[in-house]
């Protein structure tokens, strides 16, 4: 069987585990493509090096192997006693990669998370498969809507693409790491029966979390030594700033991080409604903001900007937050033509151009180059890096996995299709959080966490390789629905 056949098969079974009419297809479905996923990797990397320790001590393996059956089988017993519990514990995994070293590299993967969306899979599947499933009130079941058949079709789509792609391996991993675990995730995350409540304590725990990296990253500040990522380290001591990544391995994604986490703060304070709430809301998003300062992340700035203007529409005139943006924006593009040099900018040198935006100029230019080389169907999954070397003859260190842009990444990668479905998964996304949104707190905090995030991506990278993308999604489609059905939740 061709290679890429078994991938396509598990991102079916991924799109299948949201779109299946019926609960026990559901199941069958999720299960197939949490056995599948692993085996697809483990089968694509068994001859390399980086699994060299497992060949060679076979009784290491089994024992990890174990380990792990013993860890997933104990979360999805507390998951299916408790379904709420399952997303508390997605919030606390979330934002952890675990460096695992082998074979001469090191991998930053998020284990945490996928064991509990392992264990959340194994929850709700294995009931449903018996003969007699019980009804559980906390979890909801309904047909699909618009936004889960383009995000199943997205993971899909990137599938198949992965056939015609130079680098199948990139396609590969970036399946099995992020778009079908994800998609598991979401597709247990949307049956929630969400409430205030539990959106409270999801917030609660992710803001406990931000508040640990914060301290970390002022400890990294203070004593000049970053914990992750050798590029950074190496940045770090020959420019006159120092940028700091706390537990995260990219400044930028800690810095998304925070912005998210400081939205939902801030939205409790904007409908606070007794001073304590106040008080403690403000002076955790000083020590957020403090945090954020540090990791210099412009991306995160303005997405933090913009989820804030969100939320001022949202509470009180979407007009008012409007013209404020669009002021922002006029002020902005004036200051750069009056006084480009105040931001490193010549505006006729395009060598300038790429120094302001940190090369990523020369990124969506090369990108854009090779949309135009395949405009139709793309290079193909995961290729970007790899056929950015060979046409822009860049080096390793430059083509980094994507442009930094993500619409620019899917036209050069997934050509007009894929750049089609990205524009409608977008326009469904943000219809779905922004319905409903004005005057409810906790999903003004969904849309303008969201808003932020896109707004990040187009200055940075990574949408659907994002699980916050994908955990936003899940809450915003849950409560959206929650409110078309019945009563907005208690």
């Amino acid at each position: 069987m061709d290679a890429p056949v078994p991938l396509i098969l598990c991102a079916l079974l991924a799109a299948g585990a949201v779109l299946l009419p019926g609960a026990r297809w559901r199941a069958l479905s999720s299960l197939g493509a949490l056995v599948l996923a692993p085996a697809l990797l483990i089968s694509d990397i068994w001859d390399t090096d980086q699994v060299r320790p497992l060949r060679d001590h076979p009784p290491v393996a089994v024992a990890g192997v174990v380990a792990a059956a013993v860890v997933l089988v104990g979360l999805a017993i507390l998951f299916d006693r408790r379904p709420v519990l399952f997303p508390l514990a997605a919030a606390l995994a979330l934002p952890f990669r675990i460096p695992i070293a082998s074979g001469g590299s090191t991998s930053n993967l998020l284990v945490p998370l996928y064991v509990v969306v392992g264990a959340g899979v194994l929850a709700y599947a294995v009931p449903r498969l018996r003969p007699h499933p019980p009804a559980k009130r906390d979890l909801v079941e309904r047909r699909p809507t618009v936004l889960e058949w383009l995000l199943a079709g997205a993971v899909v789509l990137y599938a198949v693409q992965s056939s015609y792609s130079d680098d199948f391996n990139k396609a590969l991993e970036n399946t099995v790491f992020f778009y079908v675990p994800f998609a598991l995730l979401f597709a247990l995350l949307v049956r929630i029966r969400w409430t205030t409540r539990l959106a409270v304590q999801v917030l609660g725990v992710l803001t406990a979390l931000a508040l640990v990296f914060v301290v970390i990253g002022f400890g990294e500040y203070a004593t000049r030594h970053l914990l992750l990522n050798p590029k950074v380290i190496a940045s770090n001591q020959f420019e006159s700033y120092f940028r700091v990544n706390s537990l995260f391995f990219d400044p930028n994604i800690y810095g998304r991080f925070l912005a998210v986490v400081m939205l939902g703060v801030a939205t409790v304070l904007l409908w606070a409604r007794r001073p304590r709430e106040v008080w403690g809301s403000a002076i955790v998003l000083a020590i957020l903001w403090a945090g954020l300062v540090l990791t210099l992340s412009q991306s995160s700035f303005a997405a933090l900007l913009l989820g804030l203007l969100v939320l001022a529409g949202a509470r009180w005139e979407p007009r008012w937050a409007l013209a404020t943006g669009a002021a922002a924006l006029v002020v902005g593009a004036l200051f750069v033509l009056v006084a480009p040099h105040s931001v490193r900018l010549d505006l006729g040198s395009s060598k300038s151009a790429d120094t302001a935006t940190s090369g990523r100029y020369d990124l969506i230019k090369g990108g854009l180059n090779l949309f135009a080389d395949a405009p139709a169907q793309g290079l193909g999954s995961g290729s970007f890096s790899r056929e950015y070397r060979r046409r822009e003859n860049g080096s390793q260190e430059r083509a980094v996995s994507a442009s930094h842009t993500i619409p620019v990444t899917v036209a050069a990668e997934q050509g007009v299709i894929g750049l089609a479905l990205y524009v409608a998964l977008l326009i469904a996304g943000l219809i779905t959080v922004f319905a409903g949104a004005r005057g409810d707190p906790v999903r003004a905090a969904i849309a303008a966490a969201f808003a932020a995030l896109v707004l990040h991506t187009w200055s940075y990278a990574a949408f659907l390789e994002d699980p916050l993308t994908w955990a936003l999604l899940g809450a915003g489609l849950a409560l959206s629905l929650a409110r078309r059905e019945a009563a907005p939740p208690a």
